[in-house]
């Protein structure tokens, strides 16, 4: 539910996601069917849609719960259902004729013939085959109805097969990637072995560590916005495969700034903020790019605070003790990662420039009021924060007790605070700079 409600916050006109069932993300943290009408509530409270992945490819097993799945999501007033299999398609306008529905990129749907086709049995988007050129659905889109609405994916991990539809993980591992249970054996090192020399491993290419001869680059159309919006695409797609908070909130704000007029060469750094592989254009102005030499994730940034709100006198707020001379203005955070008095961060707000603050006067606020805290968070974003009981640094100077000074906030869910002059608000991120792209400071 995090996820989906800073997707909204930092502009998302709409979020997919999945169900428990019937989505090709098996082994993320889905949502229930009982979490769905509160998702699609705060969404729709927020004038953003939801709309549920129901793509996976069906045996005659799963069709025999679909239908109560499918009454579900329109009783909670989903706006849309993607789908890959006809079964789906069919059983939907049964079931729950209200949904928008909309054809997968699994489906690879590359032509209007196609995309005809599927209009036909009533689609009302497209969800191009990521193996498209950007001519390729300047070409589709010219010869389709404008009522027909196409989206195409521009952020994200790409499968090495063609739409997703691969058969390495079943085949290898007993896990079908078309059922959302793929172990992703193309992001594999791979080297060669001769028959008669067991043991001795021969690097497919002039690499003594073996080669990652599958594994493609991540997609990222951040500076082409322009030219998807010219050719008449209706739907821009970001790929969030268990992502977490952070990633949404910094893709999304990217990607909105962007479409909202400003400089995309001001954002593009941003996108290596979060976790992300080697980037490319895709398919979309050539063929798609491999990185055989890693499938090293790397990140310039780590997410250590979530904003609560400000306190002092200078935020209009009470004084109290350990209130800093900086005019009493101080802002409470909720710790997510570790950080150090003295540390630079910056904030990531919502439709704003990135701001940075110097951390000053650090002291542990404690978990006494989190009642209050997950009040406030629910009115909010209907998450509850589960403080943890993380074990304190031994080789840093911190106290337990309440307003104390800290050199270090590392205890994970927990409320801290600092003195600031800036004006914060709540559910602004803070991040830190990474030493090491590869690793957490």
């Amino acid at each position: 539910m995090e996820q989906l409600h800073y997707a909204i916050r930092f502009g998302a006109d709409a979020v997919y996601l999945g169900a428990d069932r019937f989505g090709l993300r098996q082994r993320a943290n889905n949502f229930s069917l009982a979490d769905i009408p509160e998702a699609v509530a705060f969404a729709h409270q927020a004038r953003a849609k939801v709309f549920v992945t129901c793509n996976a490819y069906m045996n005659t097993q799963d069709l025999a719960d679909l239908p109560a799945y499918l009454e579900a999501f329109a009783q909670a007033e989903v706006d849309g259902l993607i789908a890959s299999d006809m079964a789906v398609f069919r059983l939907a306008r049964k079931h729950a004729p209200s949904l928008a529905l909309h054809v997968s990129t699994q489906a690879s749907c590359s032509n209007a013939e196609a995309a005809l086709l599927w209009q036909e049995l009533g689609a009302k988007r497209i969800v191009c085959a990521r193996e498209m050129s950007l001519e390729d659905i300047a070409l589709m889109r010219q010869a389709l109805p404008r009522e027909l609405e196409l989206e195409v994916f521009v952020q994200g991990a790409m499968c090495m097969a063609i739409s997703g539809r691969c058969l390495i993980s079943d085949f290898l591992n007993d896990r079908s990637a078309n059922q959302g249970h793929c172990t992703q054996p193309c992001r594999w090192e791979y080297a060669l072995e001769e028959e008669t020399r067991p043991g001795q491993f021969f690097p497919i290419e002039e690499d003594a560590r073996g080669t990652y001869l599958m594994n493609s680059k991540d997609l990222c159309m951040l500076e082409h916005l322009d030219s998807l919006v010219a050719i008449g695409v209706d739907s821009l797609k970001i790929e969030g495969r268990n992502k977490k908070a952070f990633y949404v909130a910094t893709v999304v704000n990217a990607y909105r700034q962007v479409l909202d007029g400003a400089d995309p060469s001001i954002f593009l750094s941003e996108l290596d903020t979060i976790s992300h592989r080697p980037y490319s254009t895709g398919f979309f102005f050539g063929r798609g790019e491999q990185s055989p030499d890693s499938d090293a994730y790397a990140q310039t940034y780590d997410w250590v605070a979530e904003v609560v709100g400000m306190l002092g006198d200078g935020a209009g707020g009470e004084s109290g003790e350990g209130a800093s001379a900086n005019n009493g203005r101080r802002v409470e955070v909720i710790c997510r990662n570790r950080f150090f008095e003295g540390d630079t961060l910056e904030v990531l707000s919502p439709h704003q420039k990135i701001k940075s603050l110097v951390v000053t006067d650090l002291r542990y606020e404690g978990s006494k009021s989190s009642a209050d805290l997950q009040e406030n968070s629910e009115q909010m974003f209907h998450v509850k924060h589960s403080p943890s009981n993380r074990d304190l640094d031994a080789n840093s100077k911190k106290s337990t007790e309440k307003n104390e000074p800290n050199l270090v906030a590392s205890r994970a869910m927990e409320r801290y605070s600092f003195a600031t002059e800036l004006d914060l608000k709540p559910f602004d991120m803070l991040r830190v700079k990474r030493a090491d792209p590869t690793k957490k400071n």
